[in-house]
């Protein structure tokens, strides 16, 4: 791409030999065990270089996991260095498959997770009124809003108050106050307006509440250290933040009405996006739907735990009927009234469809969730995989749009349906 085309369209420089920038975990990939033919890794990672020459992506991570086996884990681009606007000489820090990355929204399919756990445990009842554990929230109109509700994008508090302070986002008790002051849209559960960040913390204070403890504990003593992760937390200790990849506004400038989907679904502009989430307070901060920090790999393992129905190399984190309840679809394909796009929503996933839906064609048993859309974390029962494309750019539209669904085609095209009696227990 010419200097001019660059320029114009927000992008980082890519080299020629994507070898040179290329790191792959050799000893992680094993596809032979599980049958998996070469050619069908180097189709899928084609996908990714092309993606990745796109120039919107300046560093790219890629986890595949096939009945089990994780087939594929590698990195492409620079975790820092490279970004669009960056001045000739900016030093370069290269991505790895370790390189902790921000999750964004999909953050908020883990986040589901720990309230379904609650479930099983007892502590919570989905169906309840948030202001049951929460007496506060019921001003204004909303004590009928149910938790189930606020995970299925139905709570009618899809975003914070016009005009708040940006860094209102890291201030726990004031964000509480507001949603508690805040009147809902609705209050009946009938429509899907996605909650981009205001759902999970009403969640996180339903969990603290209820557990008496902070959710990062719950989430440390329940689902990272048990499953044996070096990083997944909300946020990223101060002393770690120089490994944190940095986040870039890339690809044309959203124009309307573009510009004001992004404006009510992120509540500001995307250069006020890539600003606020390089800022080391949102870094450090816990935001449970938007800022959980992580690698592809473990991201692709708790989707995989999810696929096992709940266990992870022999040890039981969940139970069964927890996942069921996790990825069971609730209301019908809807137009949802943030992102202006069908969904089909679980209490916490985003869910597949057919002919074809978010996880690509023939998805209906699939669920995830995107973060900050370019970033792709999902799981298929019916093709037994699991899959967590990361990425540091985030373009809304443009010219990387075909490369990023012929990603998703590709996945899905390698790995056929599987008959029903050759499935993991979980459906969707």
């Amino acid at each position: 791409m010419n200097p001019i085309a660059r320029r114009a369209l927000h992008s980082c420089k890519v080299p020629k030999d994507l070898s040179a920038v290329t790191y792959r975990d050799a000893a992680g990939e094993r596809p032979g065990a599980v049958g998996v033919d070469t050619r069908t890794v180097d189709t899928i990672w084609k996908s990714v270089e092309a993606l990745y020459r796109t120039g919107v992506h300046p560093g790219i991570q890629l986890s595949v996991r096939h009945r089990g086996e994780q087939i594929l884990h590698r990195a492409i681009g620079h975790a820092s260095g490279n970004g669009p606007h960056e001045p000739a000489g900016t030093p370069k820090v290269a991505m790895t498959t370790n390189t902790p990355v921000c999750y964004f929204s999909a953050s908020k399919a883990v986040t589901a997770l720990l309230m379904h756990m609650l479930v099983e445990q007892g502590l919570v009842n989905l169906m309840d009124p948030v202001c049951y554990y929460c007496p506060e929230f019921a001003k204004n109109g909303k004590r009928t809003i149910t938790v189930h509700q606020i995970l299925s994008h139905r709570g009618g508090i899809p975003a914070i108050p016009r005009e708040t302070p940006i860094d209102v986002l890291w201030n726990r008790d004031e964000i509480w106050r507001l949603l508690c002051e805040s009147r809902a849209i609705e209050v009946d559960g009938s429509r899907v307006a996605y909650h981009a960040i205001t759902g999970g913390y009403v969640l996180q204070r339903v969990l603290e509440k209820v557990t008496g403890d902070s959710i990062e504990n719950y989430l440390d003593k329940h689902l990272r250290q048990p499953m044996g992760m070096t990083w997944f937390t909300y946020g990223i200790q101060p002393e770690n933040l120089h490994e944190l990849a940095t986040n870039y506004a890339t690809g044309p400038t959203p124009r309307f009405p573009v510009s004001w989907i992004v404006n009510r679904a992120l509540g500001g502009d995307i250069s006020t996006v890539e600003y606020v989430t390089n800022d080391p307070r949102f870094q450090e901060a816990v935001i449970p739907a938007g800022n959980l920090c992580g690698t592809a790999e473990e991201m692709g393992r708790f989707f995989q735990m999810m696929l096992n129905g709940g266990v992870w190399n022999g040890k039981r984190i969940c139970s069964e009927i927890t996942i069921r309840r996790a990825i069971q679809q609730f209301g019908s394909l809807q137009i949802d009234r943030t992102m202006m796009i069908p969904m089909r929503f679980s209490a916490g996933m985003m869910l597949g469809g057919n002919p074809v839906g978010l996880w690509g064609q023939k998805s209906r048993y699939a669920f995830g969730h995107v973060g900050l859309i370019n970033k792709l974390c999902w799981a298929d029962a019916a093709r037994d995989i699991s899959v967590s494309l990361l990425n540091t750019g985030f373009p809304i539209v443009g010219h990387h749009i075909p490369a990023l669904g012929k990603f998703v085609y590709t996945i899905a095209r390698q790995f056929p349906l599987r008959p029903e009696n050759e499935r993991p227990v979980v459906v969707v």
